[in-house]
């Protein structure tokens, strides 16, 4: 799949021969390996695999919080292997939306305060207004006050989703996004989570064991002992939309 040591244009993201090994005593254990693939801008990814099959470490090298034992990740431009820590987290202050399976809310802070955070990081005079306009649309207009303990995992999850876009990344990484929910609430969480992504034009990237979630999403990679045995993209739009342009 990946053609070229310079990533196109069109490509959010690309990782070149990518390995990662840790170690486990004296023991090397390959998590990932000679991985290589691109997502273009705008495209919705579900990485799927059984357990430990490498997805969230996948997904960690893929947002750039974690450096892989070999091989490159280009991420929104970026060659995050000679970046530095402050400027790792400079690129995914600016670029990179994130949503937990375990939320990851602050518990002292509101649920308005939490969704500030990533514009009140960037200076934005407009960090409060942003938060309001979100928290209403993923429908907790009523909750602004409210700390996390004081809210249900699904209007957690919400909270958690306006905090991902209020600073309209250019790209989103999910890890397991419904997996602390039921499944009376994940439907309307998901249904929120592609809405509020297609409204942004926001690359998705995210990593489920629930093929429900997966098949909604434009591409599939399937991870299988740290080697990706399948990629759905040649039977997908993006490549009939190559042939057309």
């Amino acid at each position: 799949m990946f053609h070229s040591m310079t990533p196109s244009h069109h490509d959010i993201l690309a990782l070149h021969h990518v390995t990662k090994i840790y170690r486990n005593g004296t023991r090397p254990l390959t998590v990932l390996h000679d991985l290589s693939l691109t997502i273009e801008s705008g495209e919705t990814c579900a990485i799927v695999g059984p357990s430990g099959s490498g997805k969230t470490t996948l997904l960690g090298l893929c947002a750039g919080l974690d450096r892989p034992t070999s091989g490159e990740v280009h991420l929104a431009g970026h060659p995050l292997h000679q970046l530095s820590e402050d400027e790792l987290a400079d690129v995914r202050c600016r670029s990179v939306g994130f949503v937990f399976q375990s939320f990851q809310l602050i518990p002292t802070l509101t649920a308005l305060e939490n969704v500030s955070i990533p514009l009140e990081l960037r200076g934005s005079a407009q960090a409060r207004a942003a938060a309001v306009e979100l928290l209403q649309r993923v429908g907790l207009e009523d909750r602004l006050q409210h700390y996390p303990t004081q809210l249900s995992g699904g209007e957690q999850q919400r909270v958690a989703l306006a905090r991902a876009f209020v600073h309209r990344p250019r790209i989103l990484f999910a890890d397991e996004p419904t997996g602390n929910l039921d499944e009376d609430t994940s439907a309307p969480i998901v249904q929120l989570l592609f809405s509020l992504n297609h409204d942004a034009g926001t690359t998705l990237v995210l990593v489920t064991h629930d093929m429900e979630l997966a098949r909604q999403t434009q591409r599939i990679i399937r991870l299988k002992g740290g080697s990706m045995i399948e990629d759905s993209a040649t039977n997908r739009s993006r490549y009939k939309k190559t042939a057309t342009s």
